[in-house]
């Protein structure tokens, strides 16, 4: 479900949270999708440019979740589950704001000598761009951005598109470090001027591009391990890219988005996936009570609760046969784990304050101390929780897919496990934003322990499927919060195959890219809308849709 009216209003001060900015002026615009020529400064640019992108991943990272199960994805049929016109925004978002506002900042920015600024500027404009092609492949560059003289940009191979992305990372290493800077941006949000943090991101998306072409590169898997060897990209948290969300509620709104549209008046507004919590919680994962948030102690039809046609229909229905065959979870889950299956389209009934929602990480709502109460928007951590973006645990399952590539499961299983050890470090301390969470549920060392030496062991006990599947499943859960890893990785890789399939039977090939947003192919001669989202993206050459991913 699309939740476009808050990102327009509420995400454009976010910022203000790093400290020492919270006297910092974010009214930057009259209107928040532009900047004027009169407010052509370069640090207002930069502080937009920085916001916009915020929020950019924000909402590409909620439509990649829910294809691959992070979040419920509740149409039967890939080809209507996002409409062209849901697309808007976003696209929008990406070309009338974040691209616009770097060209608009460029040429001042080198006149001036604000070569970080610049080069703040050319990371994210690098990585909206890679968005751009995994999403829709072949896209505008080379003409975009320049009316009136140019009205119907031509597109750019997806190809030609990385490569300008790969060009960018390498001209925003060189600007991070040169030595005549005149004048640094006053406001970083990511890494509060941190420059050689900056480096490390840019050297890190480098590797994330080297790692996604790897199937039509030969030689990407040795220039992702030239970077590997520099120790040179992010392999700590400390150098964790994040967004950082605030607490104030109304004007402007700073708390994470998924805070604000489920912690309200009426109830949760997101479905949590049913395939993510049932791997979650028969694993034992001790991250679970972190990630969601349970309203009530049970669901209908489960823990000999009655069934309800009100508030859960499917707790009336027989499961699909292919449910049935695979031995799938079908509606419900035990001890109150209320969410979807994939591809569950049956309505929104009542359960605003019945349904499991987004805990305390990343969204800085309720930690879950089986306190079965309603959502309340002043409750937890009141949304001052963070986007993930990239992080060093991230990597070790990058490195962890090389390992498995190259044939060296030994390898991997200690990527895995290490990138395991991180997303604990991560998010355990989220608790403790929630001032009524009750310690005794907080993960013990014996969870960790436990849960670490099920990996192991399952790792080592099984076949190379099992551990392809474990490394997808492990990574799917470690990214929570922001599904373009995830959904790049099943397309790149094909894995898990263990994925609940959606309820519809036959419910076309999977989105292997999405279709172009309605404003974009309307007005652009030169895009011609499709009429399916099976085309492959230039790094994706394997089988058709919907043979391939299997878990369809």
């Amino acid at each position: 479900m699309k939740k476009i009216f808050k990102y327009f209003l509420g995400i454009l001060a976010s910022g203000i949270l790093f400290s020492g900015c919270e006297t910092t002026e974010l009214d930057i615009r009259d209107n928040p999708n532009f900047l004027k020529d009169d407010q052509g400064d370069v640090n207002l640019f930069t502080n937009a440019i920085q916001l916009d992108y915020a929020r950019l991943i924000n909402l590409y990272g909620f439509d990649a979740a829910q294809p691959i199960r992070q979040i419920a994805m509740q149409d039967r049929q890939y080809v209507n589950a996002f409409s062209p016109t849901s697309l808007d925004f976003e696209w929008e978002l990406a070309y009338q704001n974040i691209l616009a506002d770097i060209r608009a900042m460029q040429v001042p920015a080198e006149e001036n000598k604000q070569f970080r600024a610049l080069a703040i500027a050319q990371v994210i404009e690098a990585d909206v761009l890679t968005i751009l092609v995994d999403f829709f492949g072949d896209v505008p560059y080379s003409e975009a951005i320049q009316a009136p003289e140019i009205l119907n940009p031509k597109l750019d191979s997806g190809a030609d598109v990385y490569a300008v992305a790969l060009d960018l990372l390498d001209k925003a290493i060189v600007n991070f470090t040169r030595d005549d800077n005149f004048e640094d941006p006053p406001i970083d949000f990511y890494y509060n001027k941190k420059w050689a943090k900056w480096v490390k991101l840019a050297n890190t998306l480098k590797m994330k591009i080297y790692l996604q072409t790897r199937l039509v590169d030969s030689d990407a898997l040795n220039k992702f391990q030239a970077i590997v060897n520099s120790e040179n990209y992010i392999s700590s948290s400390d150098d964790d890219f994040v967004f950082q969300y605030g607490t104030n509620a109304v004007q402007p709104d700073t708390r994470h988005p998924e805070f604000g549209s489920n912690y309200t008046p009426t109830g949760a507004g997101d479905y949590m996936s049913n395939w993510l919590m049932n791997t979650m919680i028969t694993t034992n994962d001790p991250r679970t009570r972190y990630y969601f948030y349970r309203q009530v102690s049970a669901t209908p039809g489960q823990d000999g609760i009655p069934s309800n046609e009100e508030t859960l229909s499917c707790s009336l229905e027989t499961p699909p046969q292919h449910y049935i065959d695979g031995g799938f979870t079908f509606c419900g889950l035990p001890d109150g784990y209320w969410g979807r299956d994939h591809g569950d389209s049956d309505g929104i009934p009542p359960d605003g304050f019945l349904r499991t929602t987004w805990g305390v990480y990343p969204v800085a709502g309720m930690f879950d101390d089986n306190r079965f109460e309603d959502v309340d928007e002043n409750g937890g951590g009141k949304g001052a929780g963070i986007q993930p973006i990239l992080l060093a645990g991230w990597v070790d399952f990058m490195r962890a897919e090389v390992a498995l590539v190259n044939n060296n499961p030994t390898q991997a299983k200690g990527f895995i496990l290490e990138g395991i050890s991180k997303s604990f470090d991560k998010v355990f301390p989220f608790a403790t934003k929630d001032p009524d969470a009750n310690p005794n549920y907080f993960a013990t060392t014996g969870d960790v322990q436990d849960f670490e030496e099920f990996i192991d062991s399952s790792f080592d006990n099984g076949t190379n499927t099992d551990k392809w599947n474990i490394l997808a499943e492990q990574y799917f859960i470690a990214t929570y919060g922001n599904g373009l890893g995830g959904y790049n990785f099943y397309r790149r890789t094909g894995f898990p195959t263990t994925l609940q399939p959606n309820r519809e039977p036959n419910p076309g090939g999977f989105i292997r890219s999405f279709r172009y947003s309605a404003n974009s192919a309307n007005n652009n001669l030169n895009i011609q809308q499709r009429q399916n989202v099976t085309t492959q993206v230039f790094w994706d050459n394997n089988p058709a849709s919907p043979g391939f991913p299997i878990a369809n």
